[in-house]
């Protein structure tokens, strides 16, 4: 057994192997049974110590020797590393092996206690490979088998360690080396990304693919826990296209495949993170990233209006066109179910014109081709919906799922039209307009005209919620010089309005 004991005058350890007669033999037996850092005091008589003949100009003949003793290190030739397990995390998915990439701290100290060097103290972890040879063996074979988060004592015998040769000035020849070891985290330069898919939706009717666009929400760890940045606390959904090299390599390949409502935890590298290097301040260097994901939506650029059709009534002859007047009632939420607007909370059902860019591209798009009683739920993009900017209320690049019900339905006039002739309108108009014969038409000889032919069936206004002003207009436009009458000169269909302004143009 080798042990080492300090010689003060020397102001260095003594090392010596116990028990093969390199020592006295009153040492021999008197450093039997100790243990580090015991302090004993031998007094050796001279037959146990140099006898009769002593050590010319040191010690004389027949001397009793005194030693007062420290024991600082102890190790066999036999021994072997020595690892303790202080704490464990519960889950442990992959463990340690040759040629993996290591980050962790330690405080290393000699075998009594005296430290030697920590990682803590330059606040950076140790980052190496692991059974490549860059490690003295004792913590090349210490590190193996441990999980991201576990924390062990690993003794070294100075043999596995820097032998007798010893490290610089704070490690001397012989010495048993206990290191502290928190690992961080690992890879392997050949790792891929690790998926594991916390909770996927029930129905997925469709996954993403490159060059979609998705809007989720995430946080970013380390592997030892530390939270390095979150959507969460901007209160933003973080969007982008995937597959295209927006985000980092590990990110565009974990939300492949990904359901809207789905969450996801991808563990990158950091060859396919953020490298060697790292990023600011928050992601160290060779740091692997762990990011739990929650899709709140995703679409691509050619997407359509999908249309569900929950309700169609039968005997649905009738449905509705662009240019016709619609009466309906809508539920509309994103996605992942934040409701945003209701028509249900007003007293009248939401009213428009189809085609009359009064509403979003996609719900006029949906409402198209309905029956009054039909039901739909309506799947509008974004690019369909308020794009990337969003609205009030609408996150931008937001997905956007209308539940509607067409309540009533008025038959349209062509755009630019605010009445049209169910047949040919009458000849002699202004004759028939001009209902006292004076020779022009007031307002309300117009309205009165203008109803009349609405209540016979020869003609139909623009359907409003507001047929007064509708009339209104259409006398406006007539009443060409604006002085609250129409001449005879002054009246023409728009048809023939039409025509002029093609023959002005030829």
């Amino acid at each position: 057994m080798a042990l080492s004991f300090y010689s003060y005058d020397r102001g260095a350890t003594v090392a010596g192997v116990v028990g093969v007669g390199r020592l006295i033999t009153g040492m021999d037996r008197g450093l039997q049974g100790m243990c580090v850092n015991e302090r004993r005091h031998l007094i050796v008589p001279p037959h146990l110590g140099y006898g009769s003949i002593g050590v010319a100009g040191l010690i004389p003949p027949d001397a009793t020797l005194y030693f007062d003793v420290v024991m600082l290190d102890i190790w066999n030739k036999d021994d072997k590393l020595q690892i303790t397990t202080l704490a464990k995390p519960e889950h442990c998915n992959r463990t340690v092996e040759n040629s993996d990439f290591v980050r962790y701290h330690y405080n290393g100290t000699l075998l009594d206690g005296t430290p030697f060097d920590s990682s803590y103290s330059k606040d950076s972890t140790y980052d190496t490979y692991v059974g490549t040879g860059w490690l003295i063996k004792g913590m090349d074979q210490g590190l193996l088998g441990m999980c991201a988060g576990e924390k062990r004592s690993i003794i070294i015998p100075p043999f596995l360690a820097y032998g007798e040769k010893g490290y610089g000035t704070v490690i001397p020849p012989q010495a048993s080396l206990v290191f502290s070891v928190l690992l961080v985290d690992f890879h392997n330069p050949k790792d891929g990304i690790s998926l594991e898919h916390l909770e996927v939706p029930a129905s997925c009717r469709r996954r993403a693919v490159t060059g979609d666009f998705v809007r989720y929400h995430y946080n970013g760890t380390l592997m030892d826990g530390t939270l390095f940045d979150s959507s969460y606390s901007r209160n933003q959904t973080y969007n982008t296209y995937i597959g295209k090299g927006y985000i980092i390599p590990g990110m565009d390949q974990g939300l492949q495949g990904v359901c809207i409502g789905e969450r996801r935890r991808v563990v990158v590298p950091p060859h396919l993170a953020y490298g060697e290097n790292g990023v600011g301040n928050k992601i160290p260097g060779s740091a692997v990233l762990i990011f739990d994901v929650h899709v709140i939506d995703f679409h691509n650029p050619a997407d359509p209006v999908e249309v569900e059709t929950v309700h169609r009534p039968e005997g649905c002859n009738v449905t509705a066109r662009d240019r016709d007047f619609i009466r309906y009632h809508y539920n509309c939420s994103l996605l992942d179910g934040t409701r945003l607007f209701s028509s249900h909370d007003y007293e009248k059902p939401q009213e428009v014109t189809l085609g009359a860019n009064k509403v979003i591209e996609g719900l006029n798009s949906g409402l198209l081709g309905m029956c009054v009683g039909e039901r739909r739920v309506l799947i509008v993009p974004p690019h369909l919906g308020h794009g990337e900017n969003g609205a009030r209320g609408v996150p931008g690049s937001a997905v956007l799922r209308f539940e509607v019900e067409l309540i009533s339905l008025e038959e349209g006039v062509p755009e630019g039209y605010l009445f049209i002739w169910h047949g040919d309108p009458p000849e002699n108009l202004f004759e028939q307009m001009d209902l006292n014969k004076d020779g022009q038409i007031p307002a309300d000889e117009f309205s009165t005209f203008i109803k009349t032919q609405v209540a016979e069936g020869k003609g139909r206004l623009m359907p409003s919620s507001d047929p007064e002003k509708v009339i209104a207009d259409m006398f406006g436009n007539q009443d060409r010089n604006q002085d609250g009458r129409i001449t005879a000169e002054e009246l023409k269909l728009k048809s023939d309005e039409d025509r002029e302004k093609v023959h002005e143009e030829l």
